[in-house]
């Protein structure tokens, strides 16, 4: 901003000391153009300024924030928080018993829970890690997604008759719930804000609904339940595909956005003799993610105790890290896409990946049966 602030008040110096000329005529500067031009240069200056003094103040805020790892426990009554720079815990949320998920307000002023025990949005504040408020839902919750502008949080309804419920995070209400076709047990916003996505295990179904009227867009009606999901994206960054997990199935399927199809369907490998599986915890395949640059799908198996990875876009098979603690439940990324965190509701503890060499290196203790883990910028 110096630089151009310079440049921009040389240039009008310049003007100013330059002579003008119109048709062949000098024309001076010492008449009535003389205060306006000054007038002129001292508001530019000061425009520059404050320009400068914001941004300054924006990146002084961002800076102030940091990445951090939110860590639901859903047999305990807290919540932890996770520095992924040290994979220590840093903080800790108590007072909300059975918290299923969790998401982070862009801004990272709050944290929202889903809490199952209260039936409630737990709305927690970012600073004291306290509960400020506890807004109720319609019926049990699960899991929960954030809009990508932060003026509404999308909670899905797993008891009977389901739905989504949304939350209006200005006056912190509840402003309505979106019916679907069975009850919800996960929830997500598409990577372009536009749409949010809901699965059913009862009800064998990929709800999708439109995030600006908040009404049914379409639904896909499949062969099994759905269980966790996320999404790639195309380059003008809508929704390509839809990566599904399925009750009973140790791997995903693929649907296409566009044509609203499934097109794809990938079982996990198969582990090499010797090696057990394990039996306790999640679904078989239960928790995913796509790294930030839309080139690595990560894929939790439970039953194999493994993190695969496969390639985007053509769904190549590039290994899997085998991990130390048991269960492998879900699955968040840090934002540059090296590291990934898997939940072990079995040992209570989080697994961390490094997504490169598909290496486990370290554990990180949390909370009892640890259910869902998300990332964002808390202060």
């Amino acid at each position: 901003m110096m630089t151009n602030r310079h440049t921009t008040g040389g240039t009008y110096l310049q003007h100013r000391e330059r002579p003008l000329r119109r048709r062949g005529h000098r024309i001076s500067m010492r008449g009535s153009l003389r205060p306006q031009l000054s007038q002129l240069i001292r508001a530019t200056r000061l425009g520059l300024a404050v320009a400068a003094g914001i941004v300054l103040c924006s990146v002084s805020v961002a800076a102030q924030n940091k990445v951090r790892i939110v860590q639901t426990n859903s047999a305990g009554d807290n919540v932890h928080i996770i520095d992924p720079v040290t994979n220590r815990v840093v903080g800790v949320i108590s007072g909300i018993e059975v918290s299923h998920g969790a998401g982070i307000a862009p801004d990272g002023s709050r944290i929202y829970v889903s809490d199952e025990a209260e039936v409630t949005l737990d709305v927690v504040d970012s600073k004291t890690l306290s509960v400020i408020k506890r807004i109720p839902l319609s019926g049990r919750p699960n899991n929960m997604a954030v809009g990508r502008d932060g003026r509404r949080v999308y909670v899905g309804i797993i008891q009977a008759p389901g739905g989504v419920d949304v939350i209006d995070t200005a006056s912190l209400q509840r402003v309505k719930t979106i019916p679907t076709k069975g009850t919800i047990h996960n929830a997500y916003v598409t990577p372009d804000g536009k749409y949010v996505v809901a699965g059913s295990i009862q009800g064998k179904s990929i709800n999708v609904i439109d995030a600006q009227t908040e009404q049914p867009a379409w639904t896909l009606d499949m062969d099994l339940g759905i269980r966790p999901m996320t999404f790639n994206w195309n380059p003008d960054g809508s929704t390509k595909w839809i990566f599904a997990q399925l009750t009973d199935f140790n791997g995903f399927a693929v649907v296409d956005f566009a044509t609203r199809k499934e097109i794809h369907r990938i079982k996990n490998p198969d582990l090499p003799p010797g090696k057990a599986t394990v039996p306790q915890g999640s679904d078989p395949s239960h928790g995913m993610a796509v790294t930030s640059d839309g080139k690595t799908l990560v894929v939790c198996s439970r039953l194999n105790n493994h993190l695969y990875a496969y390639s985007l876009p053509d769904l190549k098979p590039l290994g899997g890290a085998e991990l130390s603690g048991k269960g492998a439940g879900w699955v968040t990324l840090t934002p540059d896409g090296k590291t990934a965190y898997v939940a072990n509701p079995v040992t209570n503890d989080v697994s961390v990946v490094d997504i490169a060499t598909l290496k486990e290196v370290t554990r990180i203790p949390v909370g009892f049966v640890p259910k869902r883990n998300t990332t964002g910028m808390l202060p």
